[in-house]
């Protein structure tokens, strides 16, 4: 049984370079709000919502935000508390999709895409983002990880077009998030050396940059307009 209001991230602005989480988090939220720039407009559903921590990204691009989660946030922040396989609301009621790291979470990732492609309206845009590495969190609750392929051959068997796959961070900031997951605690939670790794790691990443072993993907994809 999942839990209700367990912690969840709060705000996307509040990533700073000494936390653990850094090297991730930097890559992710640039591609989130650029995805969001380029493809969001009116009415907003975001699958998997927590606490809502890039609501504030949404300001100016959307009409309508609803947030659903199969559980309440610690926050209090879910507007429809539902599976994200199973959303009672209708057809082709959203501009745009947004879903955050969630699919991993999900027993039956054609059925999450499958609920995403009948609320889209048609030329709408689901904008959605998964690992390929992390470690295993909110156990038992952690099912898969997607390579850019994997992500290609399940979104494309439900009838989206992606428009873009981005890779969040490359090898190097891979390495150095692993560092903050493999050393030892007494090392990880102090502040200076979280910093001193972040720095280090996302120097390389950017002299060095090779996104064949990323952390992270953010996809675009379209629901194309069926023609009668």
């Amino acid at each position: 049984m999942r839990k209700d209001n367990l912690k969840r991230f709060n705000d996307f602005s509040q990533v700073d370079i000494s936390s653990g989480y850094y090297l991730v988090y930097k890559p992710l939220i640039r591609d989130i709000i650029y995805a969001i720039n380029n493809y969001s407009k009116g009415k907003v559903l975001d699958v998997g919502c927590g606490n809502k921590p890039y609501l504030s990204l949404f300001d100016n691009k959307s009409t309508q935000y609803i947030g659903c989660d199969i559980i309440q946030s610690s926050n209090n922040s879910v507007d429809l508390v539902c599976p994200a396989t199973n959303i009672p609301l209708k057809d082709n009621s959203f501009d745009t999709i947004f879903c955050t790291q969630v699919i991993e979470h999900v027993e039956d990732h054609d059925k999450i895409l499958s609920e995403i492609y009948r609320l889209l309206k048609p030329n709408g845009h689901v904008i959605l983002s998964g690992p390929l590495y992390w470690h295993l969190h909110e156990e038992p609750y952690d099912f898969f990880r997607f390579t850019k392929y994997g992500f290609k051959y399940i979104f494309e068997k439900q009838n989206f077009e992606i428009k873009e796959t981005l890779a969040n961070g490359g090898k190097w900031a891979t390495f150095g998030q692993m560092v903050i997951h493999t050393f030892p605690n007494f090392l990880v939670k102090r502040r200076l050396f979280r910093k001193l790794n972040n720095k280090l790691f996302s120097y390389l990443d950017k002299k060095y940059y090779n996104e064949y072993n990323t952390m992270n993907y953010v996809i675009v994809a379209k629901k194309n307009k069926v023609e009668a």
